[in-house]
């Protein structure tokens, strides 16, 4: 018997590979993905082997993510609950597809991961799973196996299994996207994080805040400072520019898929930065109907994103509707980045109706008194109307 199991090197997937042997007395195939997260995935391969591994796969799927799903978490302003900009949401299809692939290489039906059953990842892992693997028989050790972060630390140190030091405090997830921290006294929201939480976004930088150009072409990003470079390369150098100025954390209590709110600790410099500028020259670019809609699709994609349903047609056909929209979503947005937040200093493009000829209180057209008084007996009918009969 042969089971593949998405190891991610942490302290769930790493007790799982013995565990999986000891119960299943199978041959544990562990593939790891490379979305950005900083690893050392020679030293993770090795964790792996110690633990029991038959056989481990490493995957680099960077520019893979990059292109099918963070581009379009840009282009669809993805933010669930407005402030999460969906990192390891975004992640967990890709890295089901891949391990679904190497599944059929192997051909084994068996597929493992390590959610266990308070969070979203076992929602988002198991349906990816059976899109790519309808007939998968999926196994889950922390969700049927029920132990805690410290039995399952006894457990690890009790079979000389190497476990990485940070498991012992916070549960770390992380990708090229943003970084998700929880565990320890994060779990009490009334609690400031400590700053040992945080690693992306401890400031190092001498300056206090840093003025950026970002340049966009059909809503996606092409340039910092007018040095054009591939989207990787860009949000890699903007984490570490805005991650160093001490930029990029959200906490906030989470609405979770499972049923119960959770205290969430993100850091995502890049991707914050990103969609708060390309939001910007969305509404620039605009017409107000335009702007109405867009805000309402980006928020159900966001939904539906977040709460594992990528492969649900909906979340394609709006996507497919905000690349259309985006096809005017070019410019320049050009912010400032600091410590206490960001903040837009100005935008230009090509397809923004802005014109100072019309705009402008010195030079700009003026409606006469007669088009003006018109125009607001119009546009209030209704309401007076309505308050007039209600009030009789």
């Amino acid at each position: 018997m042969k089971i593949v199991l998405a190891y991610s090197g942490g302290l769930d997937t790493t007790v799982s590979i013995r565990w999986l042997k000891e119960k299943y007395q199978a041959d544990v195939i562990t593939v790891s993905v490379d979305v950005g997260q900083k690893e050392d995935f020679k030293k993770l391969e090795e964790r792996a082997y110690i633990a029991g591994s038959s056989k481990h796969y490493t995957i680099d799927a960077k520019e893979e993510f990059v292109e099918k799903f963070v581009k379009y978490d840009i282009i669809m302003n993805g933010l669930y609950e407005d402030v999460y900009p969906l990192s390891t949401a975004l992640a967990r299809p890709l890295i089901a597809e891949k391990v679904v692939e190497i599944a059929k290489k192997e051909g084994t039906e068996y597929v493992a991961h390590g959610s266990t059953s308070k969070g979203n990842d076992q929602v988002r892992f198991d349906l990816a799973i059976k899109a790519h693997m309808p007939d998968a028989k999926i196994i889950t050790p922390a969700r049927s196996w029920d132990m805690t972060r410290e039995t399952e630390i006894k457990y690890a140190k009790e079979r000389g299994i190497p476990i990485k030091e940070e498991s012992s405090k916070y549960s770390i997830d992380e990708n090229l996207w943003g970084r998700s921290i929880e565990g320890d006294i994060i779990e009490d929201p009334s609690k400031e994080v400590p700053e040992d939480a945080f690693e992306l976004t401890r400031k190092t930088s001498t300056k206090n805040k840093e003025k950026i150009i970002i340049t966009f072409e059909k809503g996606v990003p092409v340039a910092l400072n007018g040095e054009k470079m591939p989207l990787l390369n860009l949000i890699d150098n903007l984490n570490k520019i805005a991650g160093s100025l001490g930029f990029g954390r959200v906490d906030h209590l989470e609405n979770r898929v499972v049923g119960f709110k959770s205290r969430e600790v993100y850091e995502a410099p890049a991707a914050l930065c990103l969609i708060y500028a390309h939001k910007d020259l969305e509404k620039t670019v605009y017409t107000p109907l335009e702007l109405r809609f867009k805000k309402s699709i980006d928020s159900q994609w966001s939904d539906l994103v977040y709460q594992g349903l990528w492969y649900e047609p909906l979340r394609e056909t709006l996507q497919k509707v905000g690349v259309d929209m985006n096809n005017w979503v070019t410019g320049e947005v050009e912010v400032e980045i600091g410590e206490n937040g960001l903040r837009i200093l100005g935008r230009n493009s090509p397809y923004s109706p802005y014109s100072d000829k019309i705009a402008s209180y010195n030079k700009g057209w003026y409606p006469t008194e007669e088009m003006a008084k018109g125009f607001i007996e119009i546009w209030g009918m209704h309401s007076l109307l309505a308050r007039k009969v209600r009030s009789s």
